[in-house]
Protein backbone atom coordinates (compact mmCIF):
# COMPACT_ATOMS: atom_id res chain seq x y z
CA UNK A 1 0.00 0.00 0.00
CA UNK A 2 3.12 2.05 0.92
CA UNK A 3 6.27 2.41 -0.95
CA UNK A 4 9.71 4.38 -0.79
CA UNK A 5 10.16 6.22 -4.13
CA UNK A 6 13.15 8.24 -4.65
CA UNK A 7 13.34 11.69 -6.13
CA UNK A 8 15.60 14.85 -6.83
CA UNK A 9 14.65 18.47 -6.77
CA UNK A 10 15.75 21.96 -6.46
CA UNK A 11 15.23 23.66 -2.85
CA UNK A 12 15.39 27.12 -2.51
CA UNK A 13 15.57 28.30 1.37
CA UNK A 14 15.36 31.83 1.83
CA UNK A 15 16.66 34.00 4.35
CA UNK A 16 14.25 33.82 7.05
CA UNK A 17 15.19 30.40 6.89
CA UNK A 18 18.90 30.81 7.66
CA UNK A 19 18.49 30.88 11.69
CA UNK A 20 17.78 26.66 11.57
CA UNK A 21 19.33 23.89 10.74
CA UNK A 22 20.05 23.76 6.99
CA UNK A 23 18.74 19.81 7.28
CA UNK A 24 15.54 20.50 9.00
CA UNK A 25 15.14 23.46 6.55
CA UNK A 26 14.97 20.90 3.48
CA UNK A 27 13.03 18.91 5.30
CA UNK A 28 10.37 21.67 5.79
CA UNK A 29 10.73 22.79 2.11
CA UNK A 30 9.96 19.71 0.90
CA UNK A 31 7.36 18.18 2.83
CA UNK A 32 5.83 21.79 1.83
CA UNK A 33 6.25 20.37 -1.32
CA UNK A 34 5.14 17.35 -1.70
CA UNK A 35 3.15 16.36 1.52
CA UNK A 36 -0.29 15.25 0.50
CA UNK A 37 -0.29 15.91 -3.09
CA UNK A 38 -0.39 13.79 -6.33
CA UNK A 39 2.72 12.83 -8.24
CA UNK A 40 1.34 11.78 -11.78
CA UNK A 41 2.44 8.49 -12.44
CA UNK A 42 4.32 7.46 -8.53
CA UNK A 43 0.98 7.87 -6.09
CA UNK A 44 0.12 10.20 -3.54
CA UNK A 45 3.23 11.33 -1.40
CA UNK A 46 2.30 11.33 2.22
CA UNK A 47 5.49 12.55 3.75
CA UNK A 48 9.55 12.92 3.57
CA UNK A 49 11.23 9.70 4.81
CA UNK A 50 14.32 11.03 4.28
CA UNK A 51 17.17 13.09 2.90
CA UNK A 52 19.93 10.73 0.92
CA UNK A 53 22.17 13.86 -0.53
CA UNK A 54 22.48 17.32 -1.05
CA UNK A 55 24.70 19.49 -2.87
CA UNK A 56 26.11 22.57 -1.35
CA UNK A 57 23.95 25.85 -1.56
CA UNK A 58 24.22 28.35 -4.45
CA UNK A 59 23.41 31.85 -3.55
CA UNK A 60 21.16 33.44 -6.03
CA UNK A 61 21.74 36.92 -7.03
CA UNK A 62 19.71 39.27 -5.90
CA UNK A 63 16.87 37.23 -3.59
CA UNK A 64 19.73 35.84 -1.38
CA UNK A 65 17.81 32.68 -1.27
CA UNK A 66 20.39 29.50 -1.10
CA UNK A 67 19.38 26.92 -3.79
CA UNK A 68 20.11 23.06 -2.98
CA UNK A 69 20.30 20.30 -4.92
CA UNK A 70 18.51 17.52 -2.98
CA UNK A 71 17.82 13.43 -3.50
CA UNK A 72 15.56 12.45 -1.18
CA UNK A 73 13.13 9.85 -0.66
CA UNK A 74 9.05 9.99 -0.23
CA UNK A 75 6.22 7.53 1.56
CA UNK A 76 3.74 7.43 -1.52
CA UNK A 77 0.56 5.78 -0.72
CA UNK A 78 0.33 3.57 -4.49
CA UNK A 79 -1.67 0.34 -3.68
CA UNK A 80 -0.90 -2.53 -6.42
CA UNK A 81 -3.25 -3.74 -8.35
CA UNK A 82 -4.66 -6.70 -6.60
CA UNK A 83 -4.49 -5.13 -2.93
CA UNK A 84 -7.10 -6.12 -0.61
CA UNK A 85 -7.83 -2.86 1.38
CA UNK A 86 -10.28 -1.76 4.40
CA UNK A 87 -12.01 1.78 3.79
CA UNK A 88 -15.26 2.80 5.02
CA UNK A 89 -18.54 3.67 2.77
CA UNK A 90 -18.63 7.67 1.93
CA UNK A 91 -22.11 7.23 -0.47
CA UNK A 92 -23.58 5.44 -2.61
CA UNK A 93 -25.24 6.15 -6.17
CA UNK A 94 -27.00 3.77 -9.01
CA UNK A 95 -23.47 4.26 -10.46
CA UNK A 96 -21.84 2.32 -7.66
CA UNK A 97 -19.85 2.86 -4.45
CA UNK A 98 -18.14 5.55 -3.11
CA UNK A 99 -15.58 4.49 -0.36
CA UNK A 100 -13.05 6.51 1.66
CA UNK A 101 -9.81 5.93 3.66
CA UNK A 102 -8.49 8.10 6.95
CA UNK A 103 -6.43 9.96 4.33
CA UNK A 104 -8.13 9.27 0.64
CA UNK A 105 -10.94 9.39 -0.41
CA UNK A 106 -11.13 8.73 -4.16
CA UNK A 107 -12.02 5.35 -4.51
CA UNK A 108 -14.47 3.88 -6.57
CA UNK A 109 -16.54 0.50 -6.92
CA UNK A 110 -18.65 0.70 -9.93
CA UNK A 111 -21.80 -1.32 -10.35
CA UNK A 112 -20.08 -4.31 -12.67
CA UNK A 113 -17.57 -4.79 -9.39
CA UNK A 114 -20.40 -5.59 -7.23
CA UNK A 115 -21.61 -9.21 -6.03
CA UNK A 116 -23.56 -11.23 -8.40
CA UNK A 117 -27.37 -9.81 -7.37
CA UNK A 118 -26.44 -6.89 -6.09
CA UNK A 119 -29.17 -4.01 -6.76
CA UNK A 120 -29.94 -0.51 -5.72
CA UNK A 121 -32.11 0.51 -3.40
CA UNK A 122 -33.78 4.24 -4.39
CA UNK A 123 -35.50 4.66 -1.54
CA UNK A 124 -32.64 3.56 0.86
CA UNK A 125 -29.99 4.88 -1.29
CA UNK A 126 -28.05 2.08 -0.79
CA UNK A 127 -26.57 -1.27 -2.70
CA UNK A 128 -27.99 -4.31 -1.30
CA UNK A 129 -26.83 -7.62 -2.02
CA UNK A 130 -29.19 -10.37 -2.34
CA UNK A 131 -27.27 -13.86 -1.62
CA UNK A 132 -28.54 -17.40 -3.04
CA UNK A 133 -30.08 -17.99 0.42
CA UNK A 134 -32.86 -15.00 -0.29
CA UNK A 135 -30.56 -12.87 2.60
CA UNK A 136 -30.67 -9.13 1.88
CA UNK A 137 -27.04 -7.85 3.00
CA UNK A 138 -26.82 -3.77 2.57
CA UNK A 139 -23.70 -1.75 1.93
CA UNK A 140 -24.78 0.88 4.41
CA UNK A 141 -23.16 4.61 4.35
CA UNK A 142 -20.15 4.42 7.31
CA UNK A 143 -19.78 0.98 7.32
CA UNK A 144 -16.57 -0.71 6.76
CA UNK A 145 -15.65 -2.49 3.73
CA UNK A 146 -13.68 -4.99 2.19
CA UNK A 147 -12.31 -4.40 -1.16
CA UNK A 148 -9.83 -5.25 -4.18
CA UNK A 149 -8.07 -2.84 -6.05
CA UNK A 150 -8.53 -3.33 -9.62
CA UNK A 151 -7.28 0.00 -11.01
CA UNK A 152 -5.82 3.10 -10.81
CA UNK A 153 -6.36 6.27 -13.16
CA UNK A 154 -3.91 8.94 -13.22
CA UNK A 155 -5.15 12.19 -14.57
CA UNK A 156 -3.40 15.24 -15.69
CA UNK A 157 -4.81 18.23 -14.18
CA UNK A 158 -2.99 21.00 -15.97
CA UNK A 159 -3.58 24.31 -15.33
CA UNK A 160 -7.21 26.49 -16.61
CA UNK A 161 -6.87 29.88 -17.60
CA UNK A 162 -8.90 31.83 -14.52
CA UNK A 163 -10.97 33.35 -17.58
CA UNK A 164 -12.49 29.69 -18.55
CA UNK A 165 -12.35 28.44 -15.05
CA UNK A 166 -16.08 29.81 -14.29
CA UNK A 167 -17.26 27.99 -17.20
CA UNK A 168 -16.16 24.34 -16.49
CA UNK A 169 -18.52 22.19 -14.42
CA UNK A 170 -17.41 20.77 -10.79
CA UNK A 171 -18.56 17.33 -12.67
CA UNK A 172 -16.04 18.02 -15.50
CA UNK A 173 -12.77 18.07 -13.31
CA UNK A 174 -11.40 15.03 -12.37
CA UNK A 175 -9.61 13.52 -9.56
CA UNK A 176 -5.48 13.42 -9.98
CA UNK A 177 -5.82 9.83 -8.50
CA UNK A 178 -8.50 7.37 -8.69
CA UNK A 179 -8.90 3.74 -7.23
CA UNK A 180 -11.17 1.41 -8.88
CA UNK A 181 -11.91 -1.66 -6.55
CA UNK A 182 -14.55 -4.39 -6.98
CA UNK A 183 -16.09 -6.68 -4.50
CA UNK A 184 -17.18 -9.43 -5.94
CA UNK A 185 -15.14 -12.26 -4.13
CA UNK A 186 -15.81 -14.02 -1.36
CA UNK A 187 -14.38 -12.27 1.86
CA UNK A 188 -14.95 -8.70 0.33
CA UNK A 189 -17.62 -6.61 1.31
CA UNK A 190 -18.94 -5.10 4.07
CA UNK A 191 -16.65 -6.43 7.37
CA UNK A 192 -19.24 -6.87 9.76
CA UNK A 193 -20.42 -9.98 7.19
CA UNK A 194 -17.83 -12.04 7.40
Amino acid sequence: MFILTRLTDLVTIQPSSFTIPTRQALEDQLNARYANKVIHKVGLAICLYDILKSSDGLIGSGSGDVNVNVEFRLIVFRPFKGEVIVGRISNSTPHGIHVRLDFFDEIFIPKDYLFEGSRFDHSEQVWVWRTEDADELFFDKNEQVRFRVEEEEFTDNTPVDPALRDSLADSDMKPAYKLIGSCYQSGLGVVAWW
